[in-house]
C-alpha cells in the first residue's frame, strides 16, 4: 500500500487543468499508465485515488447489503461524480466542472496527501481550517483521537 506524502499547491489553467507536482508524481510511477479517479470528499473537497485504490474502494462497496436503503444511499453519494483522470503528455489532468463546482475549486487549490488518498481543496478553503486553530485544538484532538491507544 503507498501511503503519499506532502502538501503541495498548485493553480488551473482556464480549461480547468491542473499540472501534477513532480514530487508527487514520483510517489505514484503507475499513474501515466493506469491513471487516477478523483471523486468529492466527505467535506467540501475532492479526493485522488489511484486506480489500485478506487478498485479497493469498489470491492469494499461491492461487499455491502444493497437491501438496506441506508447503503444504496450511501453508495450513491459516495460513488456520485466519480471520475477517471489521465496525464497528458504535459502531465496535467482535468478535473470536472462538477466536482469543481462541489468543492467550491476556482484556480488555486492545495492537494493534501492523506495516507494512500490525496485531498483536493480550494487554496481559501483548506487556508480557512487553519485561521483558528491554535496548539491547544490540535493537543485536546490528539489525545481524544489517539490517547489510551496501543499502537
Amino acid at each position: 500500500m503507498t501511503h503519499f506524502i506532502g502538501e503541495f499547491e498548485c493553480k488551473l489553467d482556464t480549461k480547468a487543468r491542473m499540472v501534477l507536482p513532480a514530487g508527487l508524481k514520483k510517489q505514484m510511477p503507475e499513474v501515466e499508465r493506469d491513471g487516477l479517479v478523483v471523486n468529492r470528499g466527505f467535506e467540501k473537497h475532492l479526493v485522488i485515488y489511484t486506480m489500485a485504490e478506487w478498485a479497493k474502494k469498489q470491492e469494499e462497496l461491492s461487499k455491502l447489503n444493497t437491501y438496506d436503503p441506508k447503503v444504496r444511499e450511501f453508495i450513491r453519494k459516495f460513488t456520485r461524480g466519480a471520475t477517471v483522470l489521465s496525464l497528458d503528455s504535459a502531465n496535467r489532468v482535468l478535473l470536472p466542472k462538477a466536482l469543481m463546482a462541489y468543492a467550491g475549486i476556482q484556480t488555486d487549490v492545495v492537494l493534501a496527501c492523506q495516507f494512500n488518498t490525496i485531498e483536493i481543496w480550494s487554496k481559501e478553503e483548506y487556508e480557512a481550517q487553519w485561521e483558528n486553530d491554535s496548539s491547544e485544538n490540535f493537543s485536546s484532538l490528539a489525545a481524544e483521537v489517539m490517547g489510551g491507544k496501543d499502537i
